[in-house]
């Protein structure tokens, strides 16, 4: 199970550092897909992910080739902090079956957002 799971952040590494991201839209789904985490242990094994070692490895990349704005890295991460801290809690009040189709509307919204964009 455990080399399951490297493969796993290894391919969610792979798309994190190509795309920016990983941990929600990898991540999250095949843990509850092919592992049969729930919703919440997914998320909170998702987040763990995502700690100092694994953000920084892809952030240094993007440092030296220039494309990181500090100042904008800065503000969002103060206020990402906040909501975390706020939405981490909030979610130990709502039912898997609530979080699960949340998920899937956010990601089904902005995949539409991103495709229609892509087109213009």
């Amino acid at each position: 199970m455990l080399i399951w799971a490297a493969l796993l952040g290894i391919v969610s590494g792979v798309i994190s550092g190509f795309l920016g991201l990983g941990g929600a839209i990898v991540i999250v789904p095949m843990l509850v897909l092919l592992f049969g985490m729930s919703q919440k242990q997914a998320q909170g094994t998702s987040l763990a992910t995502l700690l100092l070692p694994i953000g920084l490895a892809a952030f240094l990349q993007y440092y030296r080739a220039g494309h990181v704005n500090l100042k904008m890295a800065a503000a969002i991460g103060f206020g990402f902090a906040i909501g975390a801290y706020f939405g981490g809690a909030w979610a130990q009040d709502v039912s898997d079956v609530v979080l699960k189709r949340a998920f899937a509307v956010v990601l089904m919204v902005t995949a539409v957002r991103m495709w229609i964009a892509a087109a213009r």
